[in-house]
């Protein structure tokens, strides 16, 4: 209790100390200090002005006509695009109905976070990248190529990836799909696919997506729900009624799924799919 005491006072004294040593004259004279060094170094400042000539976001023109973007606005849409992308591929590729799949798949064998989400985000990733890569060659050839070899300018190229792009979205889309976005926009319908607009196809596509999705996850399901239901069955005719219907099936399902190449004809499903879409 002593050395506890002391410590105390020694706090008290060390505080009472510091408060003495800092007067408000002597931070009055610290910001009076400041503040004329500032109204010094602000005329030097507005003199030079290259200090404020950032690089700022603008056109140049060419000399043969024309104008070119500056690299900061250049860096700006790259910039842009790389947090855009995400979502891009979320919403126009294959992505959406093979993670649902897989999401609904994992649910209905009951491992909760086995595999974990990572492993079936790789898994959606690069089966996307294997159904895509004839549409990705496509616009490659169609835009990036030619782009790159001068012989278009990077607004056709946009132009031309995105027909890219909603052509293989609407070989995937549901006509009534395109026909209730189009009334929501207030069109009434479309000739042919080269009218339906962009941002009419991707809603379209998302919807017909989701759809897929879950039609084949509920026929994933049926197969794990007879087990859990017979199981449930079987434990209740023996009276067991405390021990969980879950944990008891878990390795039965388990063992159908290895027995059946479950991921293999999952996974071959998915890719037929889209092929028979196509």
């Amino acid at each position: 209790m002593k050395i506890l005491s002391m410590i105390k006072a020694l706090k008290i004294n060390s505080l009472k100390m510091t408060s003495r040593m800092i007067k408000p004259q002597h931070v009055y004279a610290a910001f009076m200090t400041g503040m004329a060094a500032c109204c010094v170094a602000l005329p030097a400042c507005a003199a030079d002005q290259s200090l404020f000539d950032l690089p700022v976001l603008k056109l140049e023109n060419l000399p043969a006509g024309g104008q070119s973007l500056s690299l900061s606005l250049q860096t700006l849409i790259l910039m842009s695009a790389l947090t855009i992308l995400p979502s891009m591929l979320l919403v126009t590729t294959s992505f959406t109905r093979i993670i649902i799949t897989l999401s609904i798949l994992r649910q209905a064998i009951g491992t909760q976070q086995t595999p974990p989400n990572q492993v079936l985000v790789g898994i959606a990733l690069f089966l996307t990248l294997f159904i895509m890569a004839p549409t990705f060659k496509e616009a490659n050839d169609a835009a990036f190529a030619p782009y790159s070899a001068g012989q278009i300018s990077i607004q056709e190229a946009g132009i031309r990836t995105a027909t890219v792009m909603k052509n293989f979205m609407l070989r995937q889309t549901r006509q009534s799909d395109i026909a209730m976005i189009a009334e929501l926009r207030g069109d009434k319908g479309y000739e042919s696919a080269a009218d339906v607009p962009f941002v009419v196809a991707v809603p379209a596509f998302l919807i017909s997506e989701l759809r897929t999705a879950f039609t084949i996850g509920f026929l994933l399901y049926l197969p794990f729900l007879v087990i859990d239901i017979v199981v449930s069955s079987i434990l209740m005719s023996l009276g067991m009624m405390m021990l969980s219907p879950m944990l008891v099936s878990l390795p039965f399902k388990l063992l159908m799924f290895v027995i059946v190449d479950g991921w293999s004809l999952t996974l071959n499903s998915l890719v037929e799919s889209f092929t028979r879409g196509s």
